[in-house]
């Protein structure tokens, strides 16, 4: 499987929300974004990005207590926090099969968690925090992994290029 990989810096976190809401014009129903990082480097801020771009208007916050929050806008969303789950099997408990329907764009925080149990045709998200720089410098990641990425990934490319001019 192919792996296409672009590097990006944000220097504020109304740029990791732009810079999500640019890739949120690649997505479409049946895709699945897997957002890593440690606790408070911008996971919540890049899906809010994102989920705003697809036409949600109500608020987006993480789900990290109800676990999975859907929303209606131009394209239908689901968005997941697996930071409390402590197995796979609570996967299928909250009934994350049911949101992977191929019917809407899925943002799974803390995704690298239940790598094992999420589709590999996936865009993760990496995000962490540069050493030395500023209070909301942040190296993003994003890799685009299988076939349906494969004739995307030059727009995700076009995307990183704008975001650091």
């Amino acid at each position: 499987m192919s792996v296409v990989a672009i590097d990006v810096r944000s220097t504020s976190v109304a740029q990791t929300r732009a810079l999500a809401a640019d890739i949120a014009t690649l997505l479409a129903p049946g895709d699945l974004v897997v957002l890593d990082g440690g606790l408070g480097v911008g996971k919540t801020a890049f899906a809010q990005g994102a989920i705003r771009a697809l036409g949600v208007d109500g608020p987006v916050t993480s789900p990290t207590f109800a676990i999975i929050a859907e929303h209606i806008g131009r394209v239908p969303v689901a968005h997941v926090d697996v930071y409390r789950l402590d197995r796979i099997q609570e996967l299928h408990d909250v009934g994350l099969e049911d949101v992977l329907d191929g019917t809407r764009v899925v943002f799974v925080e803390w995704g690298e968690r239940a790598s094992s149990a999420l589709p590999t045709d996936r865009l993760t998200v990496r995000i962490a925090r540069v050493a030395g720089g500023g209070l909301d410098d942040r190296a993003v990641r994003i890799e685009a992994r299988g076939e349906s990425w494969a004739s995307r990934s030059g727009r995700l490319g076009e995307i990183a290029e704008r975001v650091e001019s």
